[in-house]
């Protein structure tokens, strides 16, 4: 942090009084950190966007109710991310339970669920296809063949031509650009 910028103390009794900016200086400085948080709490992206929203919404709400106990914002932000992660997760929770079995579902009715289930995860797995997209032809080829439609490693080498120890090579540094990509996508 500059000399100029200033504390959360300060950013905090901002907010509380309406300022809009100090909301904005509140998110830059801390967003990231309640993201990872977040990611440690919820089952999916979408779930850790809507979380880090609730949190800073829940910040400009009752900022001028907030007390800190030290000179940062983080504990605080931390705790509510915590409180709304684990609310999400009881309402989930509460939803699954209301749900009918399928069974008892008209054949039209679970036939439209499946197909918006497909498209869920389709959408989850996304970013993770993206980022294999960017991958070299045959790492790309390997990761297709491997982590996607589960090949034995044998059976991979046999089909591309390389050897088993290559193609273990090519997954482990694959995956090590694609958790890469993924923080860097979070981030």
């Amino acid at each position: 942090m500059e000399d100029d910028e200033p504390g959360d103390a300060e950013l905090l009794r901002s907010i509380g009084a309406g300022d809009q900016r100090a909301l904005s200086k509140a998110f830059d400085r801390h967003s990231n950190t309640v993201a990872r948080y977040a990611w440690a709490l919820a089952p999916s992206r979408m779930d850790v966007e809507e979380i880090v929203q609730d949190t800073f919404l829940a910040l400009w709400r009752r900022g001028p109710e907030i007390a800190l106990l030290d000179r940062s914002l983080l504990p605080w932000l931390l705790v509510t991310c915590r409180n709304i992660a684990a609310n999400a997760g009881r309402k989930r929770a509460r939803a699954a339970a209301d749900a009918l079995p399928d069974e008892w579902m008209p054949a039209h009715l679970s036939i439209v669920r499946a197909d918006q289930a497909r498209e869920s995860a389709r959408e989850e797995l996304r970013w993770v296809l993206d980022a294999i997209e960017r991958l070299e032809p045959v790492d790309r080829r390997v990761c297709e063949l491997c982590l996607l439609d589960g090949l034995p490693y044998a059976q991979a080498a046999t089909e591309l031509g390389l050897s088993v120890g290559a193609v273990k090579q090519r997954v482990s540094r694959s995956r090590i650009r694609l958790r890469k990509a993924v923080t860097v996508d979070e981030n």
